[in-house]
C-alpha cells in the first residue's frame, strides 16, 4: 500500500480512538520491550483481528515510535520475524513504518487466527471490553480457548474425546432411532446407514476415534441420558409455554439429539392449530406456525450452540409468539444483517451432517432461508432475530392473524406456475402488502442484496404483474400492482398506495395555496403523499406552468399563486 494511503488510514484510527480492534502503543516516556509488543499482537490475534499502532498514546496523540534496530532505524521484515517466532503457532503479520505529521509510527495489521495464538514464554491473553467500555487484554482461560476454536472452525467439538465415556455409554434404541429417521427420509446413499451395525454408523458419521475412544459428537447422538448427565453437563434444553406472566408447562429434558428432537417437535405439532381455506375444490389447512420452519429453527438451535457454556436450548410458546434461543452468538463473520446470504457454518460439521441425513435439517445448510420462506408463505410475518447477542442466538417466530387472501394466492400462483415462488419475492411482497410502498434501497436492505440485484428481482415481478413501480430515480419508489391488490380483494388500497395522478396533485397544491397563501416543498410533499425530491419536481413544473411564482431561496423558500 502506497505510504500516503497507510498514513491516511492511520489519522482514521487515531481519530476515532482505541477500539476492540485497535491498540495504541506509545513510547515518549520509555520503548516499548519486545514482549509487551507480542503480548498485544496476541492479544489483538485471540480477538479478531486488528491492527496495533506503535507510536500512538492512549489518548491518541502521536509521539513517534522509537527505532528498535541498528542505525536509527525500524526494520518491518525483522519485526514480522520477530512476532512469528515468538508466538506458537508461528503467527504471520504484516508491518510497516509510516510517517505521519512529521513522526514514525509502526503499523501491525494482525489477522484473526483460527488458532489460538500464545507467546513462546507462554503467556496467552485475549481482546475483550472492560467494564468501562474500552477495550482490554485478560488471561485467556481453558474453556475460552476450546470455544473459541470451535466459533472458528479449527476444532470441531464434536469430534473430541468424551473422558472415561465407553460404548456402554451408547444406547441401542438411539441407533434404531437413527434408523428408522434415515429409512424415512434420507436419500438412497444415506439409507445405507441404515443397514449398518451400531459401531459401523459411529464411523461413517465421522464420530469415532481412531484409538477406539467415544467422542462427544457419538455421545450427543447416541448417549444414554444419564450418561450425558455425567459427561455432556452442558447439554440441556427446555420447552415452555407462557401465559402472560404464568407459566403453563416449563419442562427440562436431558435427552440425546435425535430423541430430543423429536419429543420436542411432538410438544410442538400438539398445540400447533390450523386453520382452513378453499383452494380450487380443496380445502388447505394453514397452521398457525409453520412446521417446516419450528423444525429447521429447532436444529439451528441444536446444532449451532455453544457446548463449551452451561445454558438450555429454550424454547418458548407465548400468546402471540415461538422464541427460540440457544448458547453462544453467532459464528465470526456471520450478523443478523446477513444471515440470508452469509454461507453455512455450522459450529460442529459433524452434528449438521448427521441431522441433514436425518432429515431433520435442511440438506443446503440453508436452513435460516427455509424458515423466513416458509413463515411468509404462510402469510405470517418474518421471523427475527434482533434479540440475538454476542451470548444467545434468538429466533422469533410471529404468529397471530394470517394474512389468509395473501397465503391463498401465494398457493394458486405456484400451482400456475409448478414452482415455489422465491425468497426475495417473499420478502417483497410481504412488506410491500404490510407497508404499502418502499424504495429500492429499502427492499435492497430487506432482502439482503445489492440495489442493482434487488432491482432486478423487482423488474421480474413487474414483468408479472406483481408490483409496479412509482417516479424515477432515487425518488422511485414500488407497491403491489392493482390485479394482485384485486386478488387480495383490497381495490381501495391500490388507490391510496398509487396515490393521486399529477393533475390531481397540481389541483391540490393550488387549493392549499388559495387557502393558507403558500406551501413549501415540505407541505407539498405531505399533502400529495410523495417524498420531497418528487415534490420539488412537481412545483418546478408548476412555477414553469405560470400557476406558482417562488419566493426565497434553500431553506426559507416557499411558492406563491402567480
Amino acid at each position: 500500500m502506497p505510504a500516503e494511503d497507510l498514513a491516511t488510514r492511520v489519522r482514521a484510527w487515531v481519530t476515532r480512538g482505541e477500539r476492540f480492534d485497535v491498540e495504541f502503543k506509545g513510547e515518549s516516556r520509555r520503548p516499548l520491550a519486545d514482549r509487551d509488543l507480542i503480548e498485544a499482537v496476541v492479544c489483538l490475534a485471540n480477538g479478531r483481528g486488528g491492527v496495533l499502532l506503535v507510536g500512538v498514546e492512549d489518548d491518541g496523540a502521536v509521539t513517534g515510535a522509537r527505532p528498535r534496530h541498528e542505525s536509527a532505524r525500524t526494520d518491518p521484515l525483522r519485526l514480522q520475524a520477530l512476532v512469528a517466532n515468538s508466538t506458537q503457532p508461528p503467527l504471520s503479520v504484516t508491518a510497516d513504518v509510516v510517517d505521519v505529521d512529521g513522526q514514525d509510527v509502526i503499523v501491525i495489521e494482525v489477522p484473526d487466527s483460527p488458532r489460538v495464538i500464545g507467546t513462546m514464554r507462554g503467556t496467552y491473553v485475549r481482546r475483550a471490553l472492560g467494564a468501562d467500555g474500552r477495550p482490554v487484554c485478560l488471561p485467556y482461560h481453558a474453556h475460552e480457548m476450546l470455544a473459541h476454536e470451535v466459533d472458528r472452525g479449527a476444532v470441531d467439538w464434536a469430534a473430541l474425546r468424551a473422558a472415561t465415556a465407553t460404548w456402554q455409554d451408547l444406547d441401542p434404541l438411539e441407533f434404531e432411532r437413527l434408523r428408522s429417521m434415515v429409512g424415512r427420509a434420507g436419500d438412497l446413499a444415506d439409507r445405507v446407514l441404515a443397514t449398518l451395525a451400531d459401531q459401523e454408523i459411529v464411523r461413517a458419521l465421522g464420530l469415532a476415534r481412531a484409538d477406539g475412544e467415544i467422542t462427544t459428537g457419538a455421545l450427543l447422538l447416541f448417549g444414554r441420558v444419564e450418561s450425558l448427565r455425567r459427561h455432556v453437563p452442558t447439554h440441556e434444553a427446555a420447552f415452555q409455554v407462557l401465559r402472560g406472566l404464568d407459566v403453563e408447562v416449563n419442562e427440562f429434558m436431558y435427552f440425546p439429539l435425535l430423541r430430543l428432537a423429536e419429543e420436542v417437535f411432538a410438544r410442538f405439532a400438539a398445540r400447533n392449530s390450523a386453520e382452513e381455506i378453499q383452494l380450487g375444490l380443496f380445502r388447505v389447512a394453514v397452521p398457525a406456525y409453520s412446521e417446516t420452519a419450528f423444525r429447521e429453527a429447532l436444529a439451528n438451535a441444536l446444532i449451532h450452540r455453544d457446548y463449551t457454556r452451561l445454558g438450555a436450548v429454550h424454547v418458548q410458546w407465548h400468546d402471540d409468539h415461538l422464541a427460540l434461543s440457544s448458547p453462544g452468538g453467532l459464528p465470526p463473520d456471520i450478523r443478523v444483517d446477513t444471515l440470508l446470504v452469509a454461507p453455512p457454518h455450522p459450529r460442529s460439521r459433524l452434528l449438521a451432517d448427521a441431522f441433514k441425513r436425518t432429515g431433520l435439517a435442511e440438506r443446503t445448510g440453508r436452513g435460516v432461508n427455509r424458515i423466513f420462506a416458509e413463515q411468509l408463505r404462510l402469510g405470517r410475518p418474518a421471523p427475527d432475530y434482533g434479540r440475538t447477542t454476542s451470548d444467545h442466538v434468538v429466533a422469533i417466530l410471529p404468529g397471530g392473524p394470517a394474512n389468509l387472501a395473501m397465503t391463498r394466492w401465494l398457493l394458486e400462483q405456484e400451482q400456475r406456475q409448478g414452482r415455489a415462488i422465491g425468497l426475495a419475492e417473499l420478502q417483497v411482497l410481504a412488506e410491500l402488502s404490510q407497508e404499502g410502498r418502499a424504495t429500492t434501497g429499502e427492499l435492497a436492505t430487506l432482502v439482503q442484496r445489492t440495489p442493482a440485484e434487488t432491482r432486478q428481482i423487482l423488474i421480474r415481478m413487474v414483468e408479472r404483474g406483481w408490483v409496479e413501480a412509482r417516479g424515477d430515480g432515487k425518488g422511485r419508489t414500488w407497491h403491489l400492482s392493482a390485479a394482485l391488490h384485486r386478488s387480495l380483494r383490497t381495490p381501495a388500497g391500490y388507490v391510496r398506495v398509487r396515490g393521486f395522478e399529477r393533475s390531481q396533485q397540481e389541483v391540490m397544491v393550488l387549493q392549499y395555496v388559495r387557502a393558507h397563501g403558500r406551501v413549501s416543498r415540505a407541505q407539498a410533499a405531505e399533502l400529495c403523499a410523495v417524498t420531497p425530491e418528487q415534490a420539488t419536481r412537481l412545483l418546478r413544473r408548476m412555477v414553469t406552468a405560470g400557476q406558482l411564482i417562488r419566493e426565497g431561496t434553500r431553506r426559507g423558500a416557499h411558492y406563491t399563486l402567480s
